[in-house]
């Protein structure tokens, strides 16, 4: 008798527990569902989103948006910026106006020994005489190009002596800088592959150097052709320190058409013909079908 009451006062016991438990997990789960219930905004959909949306639309709405706009892969040379025409076109123009500098070291000497308040304002007006705009201030200008950064000053003239030497020192300051560059390992193996074997053959010392030269200075569009434009590299730096360099290169354009091609430079620096050969980069992908 006494082990049934026993049995009794323990099944009891777990009908209570177990009744405790079920009510415990129904206010959790009860919770749990208004916290989940509750939205972050009236429409469901968070703030952040909402304003994200309303940018892009504004955005739209005031122009092109970077993806769509017609001058991202547009190329447009110097002194001249891109505009979109009335038809939704891209278009290179003339700069329309240039900031104001006021760092005379921005100013720009010409090729008419002429004083530029920057390149800019060079370009700017190089762009109005070739298309014929009335701001043109004289046909001259149609080849303007940069001599040299900073106010024009006088140049001691370059002697016939001085000019009949220049070609060798020319030749040997082109293989030194072609030598530094390959000690600091700043030449594409293509041409580290010429710095070396002018290294080994004398023959080749001056030779390669001027190919090389010739490479590095041909530009976009890679045509075998370098013009004043692309002069400038080697030009500037030279200037304060050899007067002779203008001319020089001035001399090298035989033809007179702004452009100096692998012969005329070839001559200029007074190297046989027979050693000179197209040697530019192949990666380039561009054809050379004559010298």
């Amino acid at each position: 008798m006494k082990g049934k009451w026993l049995l009794f006062l323990v099944l009891i016991g777990l009908i209570v527990l177990s009744d405790a438990a079920e009510k415990k997990r129904r206010r959790k789960h009860k919770k749990v569902e208004k916290s989940e219930a509750e939205p972050s905004s009236g429409t469901g959909v968070s703030q952040d989103i909402i304003d994200m949306m309303t940018a892009d639309e504004e955005n739209v709405r005031g122009g092109y948006d970077q993806i769509d706009d017609p001058c991202a892969k547009k190329r447009c040379g110097a002194g001249k910026e891109c505009k979109i025409s009335d038809s939704g076109e891209a278009e290179c123009r003339c700069v329309e106006s240039c900031l104001p500098e006021v760092d005379d070291r921005r100013k720009v000497c010409t090729n008419h020994n002429e004083t530029f308040n920057s390149d800019c304002e060079l370009y700017r007006m190089r762009c109005l005489c070739t298309t014929g705009s009335q701001e043109c201030l004289g046909p001259k200008y149609s080849h303007a190009h940069i001599e040299y950064y900073g106010e024009c000053r006088d140049m001691p003239e370059c002697s016939e002596q001085e000019m009949d030497d220049f070609p060798r020192r020319m030749r040997d300051w082109l293989f030194n800088i072609m030598r530094d560059l390959a000690a600091r390992h700043e030449l594409s193996p293509h041409y580290l592959k010429l710095e070396k074997e002018a290294e080994v053959e004398q023959s080749k010392r001056w030779a390669n150097a001027a190919i090389w030269k010739f490479c590095d200075l041909d530009g976009h569009p890679h045509d075998r052709k370098v013009s004043r434009h692309e002069l400038f590299p080697i030009k500037a730096p030279l200037m304060a320190l050899e007067h002779c360099i203008s001319p020089f290169l001035n001399k090298c354009d035989v033809d007179d058409d702004h452009f100096i091609t692998l012969r005329e430079w070839g001559k200029c620096l007074e190297i046989p013909e027979d050693e000179l050969e197209d040697k530019c980069e192949d990666v380039r992908g561009v054809a050379f079908n004559e010298i």
